[in-house]
């Protein structure tokens, strides 16, 4: 039974930028701000990080791309290594049961 993950909560490139700053202004620790704000802390470090390194560039984007919108090239990829070990299981199992008859 495979156990799915909840999705992302997805913020608003204005509510990223007044958390940090809220952090940034505010004399309470960081970890009391996001738990306000109903978020992880390490998560408004990494939203600082990124409002600092790329000033008005930051949360522009969409974040990362999605399952479905991977190139054909990278799918093929995965598909092959799952089965390389798909096959190197057979052959071990080949092996076992080759053993087995003698």
């Amino acid at each position: 039974m495979v156990k799915q993950r909840k999705p992302y909560k997805k913020y608003s490139s204005e509510f990223k930028r007044e958390a940090v700053r809220l952090m940034d202004v505010s004399n309470r620790p960081a970890s009391e701000v996001a738990m306000e704000l109903g978020i992880r802390r390490n998560q408004l470090y990494k939203w600082k990080t990124q409002l600092d390194g790329k000033g008005a560039q930051a949360f522009t984007g969409r974040g990362r791309p999605r399952k479905d919108a991977q190139s054909e090239v990278s799918r093929l990829k995965q598909e092959n290594e799952r089965l390389r070990e798909e096959n190197e299981i057979l052959k071990k199992a080949a092996v076992f049961f080759a053993k087995e008859l003698d």
